[in-house]
């Protein structure tokens, strides 16, 4: 991802001060990081938080990628309240196409929430590298039907689910970018809505844009308040 955020930045005219990685991360209280406008994050769950807030203390604003550790956010938005100067955005997935298929999830699970012969589950395969389970993307997907869907309250990986509950399933294969395929199956039927990747590109351009558009904002966003769908 650092290396097709890098390609699209500077395709679009944009100078690299700093990259920062485990092996210089001492740089990142450097002058160098220190003069960047944005700072593009997409680390590990168990680093993105602690990388964020050190940034946002040097004084620039973060554009975050990383999945897997979305709970510590709401601590990092009490940190911001310190410092009004703070500047945050955060989104499970850049790419515009899959933030095509969040709005469209949501509008289905509304239309869907009439009709309770229909369940819904969802699976979502990845590259064999990623750590986490389920994808950001797949949590924030379920995420938008429970939010329209009055007899789902809840998800869960168990093989198992109450009736309450969205299974995700989710599997890690070869080098595939993402895939997310959400079902809703009757005794009779099964309508299925699906999002596919070709390649990370989409995600490295949609940070870069994301990027661009924080520049003169301060606070917190995310795609919806990027897109305005």
């Amino acid at each position: 991802m650092g290396h097709a955020i890098e390609k699209f930045a500077r395709q679009r005219g944009h100078d690299i001060v700093s990259v920062i990685d485990v092996d210089n991360f001492g740089d990142i209280d450097g002058e160098a990081f220190r003069s960047a406008d944005v700072a593009i994050e997409f680390t590990t769950p168990a680093s993105a938080y602690d990388n964020c807030l050190r940034a946002m203390r040097n004084g620039v604003k973060v554009v975050s990628g990383s999945t897997g550790w979305t709970d510590r956010i709401p601590q990092l938005r009490k940190e911001m309240e310190n410092d009004t100067d703070a500047t945050f955005f955060y989104s499970s997935n850049y790419s515009i196409g899959v933030n095509i298929f969040f709005a469209v999830n949501k509008y289905l699970a509304r239309l869907m929430d009439g009709f309770g012969q229909y369940d819904v589950g969802m699976k979502e395969i990845h590259h064999i590298h990623k750590l986490d389970h389920p994808s950001g993307t797949a949590i924030t997907l379920a995420e938008g039907i429970i939010g329209n869907m009055e007899r789902k309250t809840a998800w869960t990986e168990s093989d198992a689910p109450s009736s309450n509950e969205i299974r995700i399933e989710h599997e890690r294969v070869g080098e595939v970018p993402g895939t997310h395929i959400i079902k809703y199956k009757s005794p009779v039927d099964q309508i299925t809505i699906t999002h596919e990747a070709f390649s990370r590109d989409g995600f490295a351009l949609g940070a870069v844009v994301a990027a661009e558009w924080l520049c003169d904002k301060t606070g917190f966003y995310g795609m919806d308040d990027m897109l305005k769908f």
